[in-house]
């Protein structure tokens, strides 16, 4: 065990000071990553600043009908929360096929957007890896890479991001609310919060040093019905290969409006609106789905052991959109087309 000091934070900015006055600090809520990174002694910090006494733990309606999410609500209760039930079930049902029960008690919102990849090499201290130690190499690029990213990935990294409810938020546009050491508030889509690797896979995210996340908004929920799909190994705690959230709304057999964003893809959730867009307007039939499942793979290559991601989530895709358009969708992976 490495030495640390631990303090309880009394509000938002002076807990935001703490962190960013000491590079080896970190905040600490639920706690169900970080403290498994610090156990394997790939985080160490030298400073923990708990943050659950802070006011962030409620849902509350916005002004104009969508929904302010306090970065402490635990995944369980958002998940069962009557509004977000109601009104954003895409979001309730990605939350539920996450991590288990006793995790998701713990989880919190915050943290759930902020979690690590579960790379094999990441969490394996013996061998190199750019997300861990940067410069040192990337392990699975060569190496085995059977949940590995197939999209927006570099050479120096091929990681994924794990988490599902970041997919679900990021088809309902969601925006991060956070604040600075400063006492600055941002607020940052959350189609611009997490990063792809680049150059800099050790910056998961955008969130400058100390800057804390306070809230997560949802815009008004959109019109159409909304699907979330996980395809994994296991059929609980377990991570996804693929994952699909998809909102379709459509009339008279044509399609109005379609969203779908991925997970398992790449090192954040992955959404294509030039795929969107080019559905809008055309027929809700099997041709149409298998158009967008392809635009949203266009690019993709995988590195051997992951190939099979590609055509199984242009399944997916396709499933998925079919069922959300009220037909009956094709069987994917494990046999289930729901």
């Amino acid at each position: 065990m490495r030495p640390f000091t631990y303090e309880r934070a009394a509000d938002p900015v002076s807990a935001s000071a703490r962190v960013a006055d000491n590079p080896g600090a970190k905040f600490i809520a639920g706690g169900t990553n970080l403290l498994d990174l610090m156990k394997l002694q790939i985080e160490a910090p030298q400073r923990l600043v708990d943050i659950n006494d802070l006011p962030l733990n409620g849902v509350t309606e916005l002004p104009d009908g969508g929904l302010r999410i306090g970065a402490l609500v635990r995944n369980t209760d958002l998940a069962a929360d009557r509004k977000v039930r109601e009104r954003y079930p895409v979001l309730s049902r990605a939350l539920l096929a996450g991590a288990s029960p006793q995790l998701r008690n713990k989880a919190t919102t915050g943290g759930n957007l902020m979690q690590r990849t579960r790379c094999y090499y990441f969490y394996d201290t013996s061998k190199p890896c750019n997300k861990r130690q940067p410069g040192s190499g990337c392990s699975a690029l060569h190496g085995y890479n059977r949940i590995h990213a197939v999209l927006g990935q570099s050479e120096r990294c091929i990681a994924v991001h794990p988490s599902d409810m970041a997919v679900a938020m990021r088809s309902l546009d969601a925006r991060v609310e956070t604040s600075g050491p400063d006492g600055t508030v941002r607020v940052i889509p959350i189609a611009d919060f997490h990063r792809l690797p680049g150059n800099e896979p050790q910056k998961d995210t955008v969130l400058e040093p100390g800057e804390l996340i306070t809230a997560v908004e949802l815009p008004p929920p959109p019109p159409g019905v909304q699907v979330y799909r996980k395809v994994r190994d296991r059929s609980s705690y377990d991570f996804a290969l693929v994952s699909v959230a998809a909102i379709v709304d459509h009339a008279d057999g044509k399609l109005k409006d379609v969203r779908v964003a991925c997970g398992g893809l790449a090192h954040k959730p992955w959404r294509a609106e030039t795929a969107e867009r080019s559905a809008r307007g055309r027929a809700a039939e099997a041709g149409t789905f298998s158009s967008v499942a392809e635009e949203v793979l266009k690019g993709a290559h995988g590195h051997g052991h992951n190939d099979f991601k590609i055509p199984l989530a242009q399944r997916v895709i396709r499933a998925v959109l079919a069922q959300a358009a009220g037909q009956t969708p094709e069987p994917t992976r494990d046999g289930s087309g729901s």
